[in-house]
């Protein structure tokens, strides 16, 4: 895949079909069927069935075409929190998992304060076993220390497109952007001064991208999202979807005891309270990894699909203006 002139169309070519087929046969041996389960312009993804059981084959965009190797350095560093891989292609980001069954959401579990709990606390160990071990895997950084930079360069890049193309940003959202620079520097600093290491951010973890293992254990998968930074940053998605799930404004109790379960794993390198009074402005941060993951797959984008989704980098930095999902506006500061 070049970054060039891939398209998503590409998926639906015989030569890619033929790609697939002798990826799976390499892995599982005769396959009786492929299901397409999914395609979407960031991603595609496969149901297979071969000698009686079922797994799942991915390929991403070539913004996002880590997730092959990523994953499997994860089987190999921390298997007890990820799904389990059975063959991976580095190079042509193909990427096959086996199906462990239906996911937390599809379970019913996003409604049970308990399992997102669990879903904050095994996220922060799989981040905490990770320092470190990321350095050769490609990922984007995000490093606190150049958030500001990231924003006002974001905000140029888009307010500057032309009217009709569908990434722009409004210019009145990018003025009140750039009067935004200098808090999102406050964030920094906060973020910064709790000196917590950079990590693996899953980026888009939710309860549709985790499912439960036959010991009981927390599986995550769809790492596609993935860049490297602040951890607590990688609270963001939980959190908000939590938020959602259960129905609960950003000042409810029960959103800090799931974020305190994510805390504690770093409680020794920083005090709880520091880690609680940072945690705000790391969640504004970490809409900034939203912004580029969208940014990523949005380069090769058809115009038809632009049209559909090329607003997303730009909604995704508008995000900043809002209250964190937890503790609300008056939390920051």
């Amino acid at each position: 895949m070049t970054t060039t002139t891939w398209t998503s169309a590409e998926w639906a070519t015989d030569e890619f079909a033929g790609d697939l087929r002798a990826f799976l046969a390499d892995a599982l041996g005769v396959v009786d069927r492929v299901d397409v389960v999914a395609v979407r312009p960031w991603s595609a993804l496969w149901r297979v069935a071969a000698a009686g059981r079922t797994s799942y084959v991915k390929q991403n965009c070539p913004g996002q075409a880590h997730e092959a190797r990523l994953m499997a350095r994860l089987a190999r560093l921390v298997p007890d929190h990820v799904v389990p891989v059975l063959a991976a292609d580095p190079v042509r980001d193909l990427l096959l998992t086996a199906d462990l069954g239906p996911t937390v959401h599809d379970r019913g579990g996003a409604g049970d304060p308990a399992v997102w709990t669990r879903i904050a606390a095994d996220s922060a160990d799989l981040q905490r076993r990770l320092v470190g071990a990321l350095d050769d895997q490609h990922l984007t950084v995000l490093a606190p220390a150049d958030a500001t930079t990231y924003v006002a360069d974001a905000v140029g890049r888009l307010a500057a497109l032309p009217p009709t193309d569908p990434r722009r940003l409004a210019p009145e959202v990018a003025v009140l952007l750039e009067a935004l620079l200098p808090t999102v520097d406050r964030w920094s600093d906060r973020v910064e001064d709790l000196g917590l290491p950079l990590t693996l951010l899953h980026n888009d973890l939710h309860a549709e991208n985790v499912v439960l293992a036959p010991d009981g254990g927390l599986r995550f998968f769809d790492f596609g999202d993935a860049v490297v930074g602040d951890p607590l940053a990688g609270l963001y998605v939980p959190l908000a979807m939590a938020r959602e799930s259960l129905g609960v404004p950003a000042d409810d109790p029960l959103l800090w005891r799931i974020a305190d379960a994510a805390l504690e794993v770093w409680s020794d390198l920083a005090s709880p309270a520091d880690l609680r009074a940072a945690l705000p402005a790391a969640l504004q941060l970490g809409r900034i990894a939203r912004v580029e993951s969208w940014r990523r797959c949005v380069v090769t984008m058809t115009p038809q699909e632009r049209a559909e989704f090329g607003s997303a980098p730009a909604a995704r930095l508008a995000s900043l203006l809002d209250p964190p999902p937890l503790g609300g506006r008056a939390a920051l500061g």
